[in-house]
Parts: C-alpha cells; sequence; structure tokens
C-alpha cells in the first residue's frame, strides 16, 4: 500500500545500502519541526494514524518492481535479489510517537522510528508528507477553534483542498473541536457529523426565493437551515421565518457584513417567533474575522471555515523534517552499541541520540515548560512523557485511537496553554513564548558528538 508514494532517492539509497551489505544495520530516526510557522504559537500533532496505518500495509507489487527497474535511476541496482528483497519487504520496526491531538513545540520529536537501515529509510517521505499535512491543518483549526469560543465552527472547505487531503483535512479539523464537516466521505470513513445546508444554486434555480424556501422545507421538514442572501438578506430572512414557521432551524449568511447583519437577522427571527434558529455564519472566515465578530457581539451561533482552514492559509505547509539520530549494528537490543549522530549545518543542526519529551505544568495545570532528554534519561521528577510506544516490531501496541478520544485531548491540551499562547493574534516575530530546554545530559552528548565529528573520527 502506498509503496511509491515517496521520493525516488528514498528508493535509490535503499538499494545502495541493500547493495552495500547494510540492510540489516539498526537506525533510529525522529520526525520534528524545526520552527514554528511565523504565525503560530504552538502546533497541534495530527497524522499518525494514517502513518501507522501505512507502516502496517507497506507493500511492493510485481507491476510496482518492474515499474521501478525501468527507472534509469534505479536500473543498474535492480538486481533479482534487489527486487526478490522489495517482493518480501515488511516494516519490523519499533515507533514511538507523540499521540495525537497533543500540543507540542519546536524540536520535539513527534515520531521516533527504530528499525532496520532500509525501512527507516523507505517510510520517511510518507510519514513527512501525512504527518505534515494534518499537522499544519489541526493547527490552524485549533486556533480558529479557540476564536470561536462558545461558538460551533463547520469545516466545509473540501472544493479548496485536493480530493485526498480535503478527508484528511476534515479528520483533523474535526479532531481539534470543529464540530462536523461537509465531506460526505470524510462522514463515512471516521464517523464525523456531517453538516450542511443548500447553496445559492437552489434559490436560483426556482422561479422564486419563496419557493427555493417552500421546496426546501417541504423536503426537508427536520432539518431546514435556509440561506437568505442571495438576493436580500432581510427580506431573506423575513421569508424564511413566514415560510418554515417552527421547522425553521436556522439560517446561512454567506456576505455583506456578517456583524451587523447577523444582529438585525435574529431580531426578524425572533419577532417571527422563530427564536430557536441558529444564525450559521460564512464566507471568507478565519480565525482573526471571527474574532472580530465576537468581539462585537454577533450572535452567530455556527461558522462555517472553509479556505483558509483547509488550506491553513497563512502557513500553508509546515518545515517537519525526518532526521538519523543513532545507528548500530545488527541487533535492535543492543542499544549499547549505538552510534549517536547529528548534523551541525548552520540552520539546519540537529540532536544526537533517542529522545523523549518531559513536560511539566504549573499548579493550575497549565503548561510551564518543556526539556528534551536523552530517552536513557529517567523521568523529571513531576513531568510527563510525550511520546509512547505505538508499534513493536512492525505491529501495533494498542487498537487505534478514536476520534472523541483524541478530541477530548485537544480539550485537555488546549484548556492547559497559558493565555500567552492561546493569543491569536499575528505574532511579528517567529516563535512562540514557551521555553522547550535541552537536558544537561544530552548538552553534553551534543558536544562530544561536535567534537568527534569535526575532528574525523565518524
Amino acid at each position: 500500500m502506498d509503496a511509491l508514494h515517496t521520493d525516488l532517492y528514498q528508493l535509490t539509497m535503499a538499494a545502495g545500502y541493500f547493495h552495500r551489505g547494510m540492510t540489516s544495520r539498526v537506525a533510529t530516526c525522529e520526525l520534528f519541526v524545526r520552527r514554528l510557522p511565523r504565525h503560530r504559537r504552538f502546533l497541534v500533532a495530527m497524522g499518525l494514524d494514517r502513518v501507522v496505518r501505512y507502516l502496517q500495509g507497506l507493500r511492493f507489487t510485481d507491476e510496482q518492481i518492474a515499474y521501478l527497474s525501468a527507472i534509469p535511476a534505479l536500473a543498474d541496482a535492480m538486481t533479482p535479489a534487489f527486487c526478490d528483497y522489495l517482493r518480501s519487504f515488511r516494516f519490523h520496526g519499533d515507533v514511538w510517537a507523540v499521540p495525537e491531538g497533543t500540543v507540542f513545540f519546536p524540536n520535539e520529536p513527534l515520531l521516533r522510528v527504530t528499525a532496520p537501515l532500509i525501512e527507516a529509510q523507505l517510510i520517511e517521505t510518507f510519514a513527512l508528507s501525512a504527518i505534515n499535512h494534518a499537522t499544519a491543518i489541526a493547527s490552524k483549526a485549533a486556533r480558529v477553534v479557540l476564536a470561536a469560543g462558545d461558538a460551533g465552527v463547520m469545516e466545509f472547505g473540501t472544493r479548496r483542498a485536493h480530493p485526498d487531503a480535503a478527508v484528511d483535512a476534515a479528520r483533523a479539523a474535526y479532531a481539534v473541536g470543529c464540530v462536523g464537516t461537509s465531506n460526505v466521505e470524510a462522514g463515512m470513513r471516521f464517523g464525523i457529523p456531517v453538516l450542511g445546508t443548500a447553496a445559492h444554486m437552489w434559490t436560483m434555480a426556482h422561479k422564486t426565493e419563496e419557493a427555493a424556501f417552500e421546496g426546501y422545507v417541504a423536503v426537508f421538514p427536520s432539518a431546514a437551515i435556509l440561506l437568505i442572501d442571495t438576493y436580500d438578506t432581510l427580506v431573506g430572512a423575513a421569508r424564511a421565518a413566514a415560510i418554515a414557521r417552527d421547522k425553521l432551524k436556522g439560517v446561512r449568511l454567506d456576505s455583506g457584513d456578517l456583524g451587523a447583519l447577523s444582529v438585525a437577522v435574529r431580531r426578524i427571527l425572533d419577532a417571527a417567533g422563530c427564536a430557536s434558529a441558529k444564525i450559521v455564519a460564512s464566507g471568507d472566515l478565519n480565525e482573526h474575522r471571527i474574532a472580530e465578530l465576537r468581539r462585537a457581539g454577533a450572535p452567530i451561533d455556527l461558522y462555517g471555515v472553509g479556505t483558509d482552514l483547509v488550506t491553513s492559509i497563512d502557513a500553508p505547509s509546515l518545515g517537519g523534517v525526518y532526521k538519523l539520530v543513532e545507528i548500530g549494528g545488527a541487533d535492535p537490543a543492543a542499544a549499547g552499541e549505538r552510534t549517536p549522530i547529528a548534523k551541525f549545518s548552520e540552520g539546519k543542526a540537529t540532536l544526537p541520540g533517542a529522545h523523549q519529551v518531559h513536560r511539566f505544568r504549573d499548579k493550575a495545570g497549565k503548561l510551564a515548560r518543556d526539556v528534551i532528554a536523552l530517552d536513557s534519561e529517567p523521568m523529571s521528577p513531576g513531568a510527563e512523557p510525550l511520546l509512547a510506544p505505538v508499534m513493536k516490531r512492525g505491529a501495533r501496541v494498542a487498537p487505534p485511537e478514536g476520534l472523541d478520544a483524541i478530541r477530548a485531548r485537544v480539550r485537555e491540551q488546549l484548556g492547559g496553554l497559558p493565555e500567552a499562547l492561546r493569543r491569536i493574534d499575528d505574532d511579528p516575530a517567529p516563535g512562540a513564548p514557551f521555553v522547550v530546554e535541552v537536558s544537561a545530559e544530552l548538552g553534553a552528548l551534543v558536544e562530544t558528538v561536535r567534537a568527534r565529528v569535526v575532528a574525523g573520527g565518524g
């Protein structure tokens, strides 16, 4: 499954390892984000379940192997022995990860993979693709949900995203607190509530707005939410109330001054005896516009957010990377034989060794600081570990988490953010007002490895 959803250089390196006799060497790699996007103070981990399902099903078919054999850059290495290796390929590694829905910060590992070198190499591209995308959307959606407060947020940006990405975006948005999605495939696949009304085309396809409203209520008497701004919003509100009466579940505003219109529409609905009807707002909304509407007291019950959410428009890509942190011999259990590895490139340095993140909270339960430590270090008193075991020898250690559990974790995590991290205004400077430290033992290892590689010792 998805074996060719990768970059060519993963396969050239895999073939190189095979022909150089490095197949059984054990590698540990970690996936992390180097820095926060400019307008983010935190990120929300997402995409792990997609990666685990990929690892469980990763196979090379005969058709795929034949195709790889025809690629000029690979042709020399596609010997019968290597083709046989690919044909029997399975992922046998161990995986530790930060659970989906966890708030995290730069340089903290989200995913740690210990596996035979080829296996650890081949999965890099897919893991980055799945986690970078889902985490970017989840982190954007979290800001929108925070801005909306007690009002609901519906994700409905499918038409602004690639079809496959739209389904993953719907899952990520619901996981962090959206009340539902317009994406029917996501609803079926993940059990997400599917929400929606009708578009302006419905109204325009009828001879009059009254006929459109009457027709919609006749077909959907228990779910009548009417779009009232095709012609004149206030006239539309009065018509909707008069036609639907007690069947009117809500009205949707998709244009104009949403703040002023929502106030006027609320008065019309209340005066017509439709006090229980909800007001839904949509139309190029994002966390900033929602925050403005709420500050102004707009009586909006549900916000539909599309383009800005599913594209994470102000931070459309996340700079997650996947790097080798230690390498050893052929025995996965021989941790003492593994050599810590690090890069020291300017602006792209990495931390050597396998890591754990120790999270500390203050007396009120708010996030106080994180410490990146070596996995071999004992947990600091009062700290909670962020990474937990997910796979052992290629098999899940527990059933997949349901979205309800992830949503509960997100609520707890967002509730534990200090006020400085909950702010959604654009920060003119990159980074977040949160302390992420490196343990003394890890700091010492950095200098040891630096001295070793600078001296040419490998």
